[in-house]
């Protein structure tokens, strides 16, 4: 059957573990060599950087999000062994981990993390669909002639390189498609490599439940629920027309992923279609000079996450969420992209102004939409704002410094309220 040793990369042929460097982490399936659609999920992401560029945390349960009344953005290991998990309220995830080292998003810092991983997939494959900072599908079919080894290794060296010289790690799913590959990712983590074979899909399907599915949230497994469809079994049962006429169109899927069937392919040009932040305040606030600093630092890694994808939006959204749970959305269209955060920052205050600063808020947001290329971005003048253009090159002097000596080197007076 054949195997390799995930740590040193070198062919096995019998044995549970490496003649060389004596690792048990031994990759061995009987269509390892075949399979070439993949999937990279990095391991508890925010945290895995936070435990790197921090050792005093190694050893201790982190969670990475907002404050009490904010939500869980990535939590370690440590923490998900006592039943943290991402996108729980922070006042819940204390509660089940009331030692926890909780740290604020440093959404720069994984960017630039993410940015080196991307290059290393650049480099096996042009096939590289991002789905996130932290994970992405790869088609690395016909590769092996180019590498000198089967896409299998390709992979397993990939993370071995995100170890040593990015300081995360990374779970491998393998399989001849992007549900299976997706899947399979998860099956072991962290730090795992998984391998599912065409031969095997059924059978390794029929009795998983169906919430695997991805996309399938909550309502929509209450729906298969209320049907009798738990497990992937109870799907295959079905006729299509009869999904189809109970599900609409989500029924000509389910029976296809039912039998693990997935004809969609990896694709390099996704597009974005929106880029966005938020924040969930610890205390209800309508103090004015609290919230225009939130604007700006929002507006700040909205810009930093577009430039960093090469993208620009030329939609700005403003969210506020009131005290009674209200949502309030108001959006602004721009005359061309934007990709700077002074612009950004600039229309959501104006729409911010145009709501007024009447009564107390808990949630504040900002976003960008209708995504195209960076270089159809900020390339005209504003008659109404002669000083715009000088503000546009002081903010790019600004991306400069800050690339080259870390995110906190210069800040605006603002962002400190």
């Amino acid at each position: 059957m054949p195997a390799f040793c995930r740590d040193c990369l070198v062919p096995l042929e019998t044995g549970p573990r490496c003649p060389r460097c004596r690792s048990f982490r031994v990759a061995r399936h009987p269509e390892l060599f075949d399979l070439s659609i993949a999937h990279m999920d990095c391991d508890a992401f925010y945290a895995s950087v936070e435990k790197r560029d921090n050792p005093e945390l190694a050893d201790k349960p982190v969670i990475v999000g907002g404050g009490r009344r904010g939500v869980v953005s990535t939590a370690c290991y440590i923490a998900r062994i006592r039943g943290v998990h991402s996108a729980m309220p922070m006042f819940r995830a204390l509660k089940l981990c009331p030692d926890a080292v909780v740290v604020k998003p440093r959404m720069n810092v994984y960017a630039e993390v993410s940015r080196a991983i991307r290059s290393m997939m650049d480099e096996l494959t042009p096939a590289v669909e991002p789905l996130s900072l932290d994970e992405a599908f790869m088609d690395l079919t016909g590769t092996a002639r180019l590498h000198g080894a089967p896409p299998a290794v390709m992979l397993a060296r990939l993370v071995r390189r995100m170890r040593d010289e990015l300081g995360v790690t990374g779970s491998i799913g393998l399989s001849h498609n992007k549900f299976l590959a997706k899947i399979a990712s998860d099956l072991d983590k962290p730090n795992g490599f998984s391998v599912i074979g065409q031969e095997e899909t059924l059978d390794f399907l029929a009795e998983k439940p169906v919430s695997m599915i991805w996309g399938v949230g909550a309502s929509g497994q209450a729906a298969l629920d209320r049907t009798g469809i738990r497990t992937f079994s109870d799907l295959r049962r079905w006729e299509e027309r009869d999904l189809i006429a109970r599900f609409g169109s989500m029924g000509h899927r389910l029976w296809h992923l039912a039998r693990g069937q997935d004809i969609r392919r990896v694709s390099a040009n996704t597009p974005v279609k929106s880029i966005s932040n938020e924040t969930t305040f610890h205390e209800d606030t309508g103090d004015a000079e609290i919230l225009d600093g939130h604007l700006w630092r929002m507006a700040e890694k909205v810009a930093d996450r577009a430039k960093a994808k090469r993208r620009a939006g030329r939609v700005v959204t403003l969210k506020l969420k009131r005290a009674d749970h209200s949502l309030i959305t108001r959006r602004h269209a721009l005359r061309e992209p934007t990709q700077m955060a002074d612009t950004i920052y600039a229309t959501a205050r104006h729409l911010f102004d145009q709501v007024g600063q009447n009564g107390r808020y808990r949630l504040l947001g900002v976003g960008i939409s209708e995504i195209s290329d960076a270089a159809d971005a900020d390339v005209s003048g504003d008659l109404l704002d002669p000083q715009a253009a000088q503000r546009r090159a002081a903010e790019r002097a600004a991306d400069s410094i800050r690339a080259r000596f870390g995110t906190g080197a210069i800040l605006k007076g603002r962002a400190m309220r």
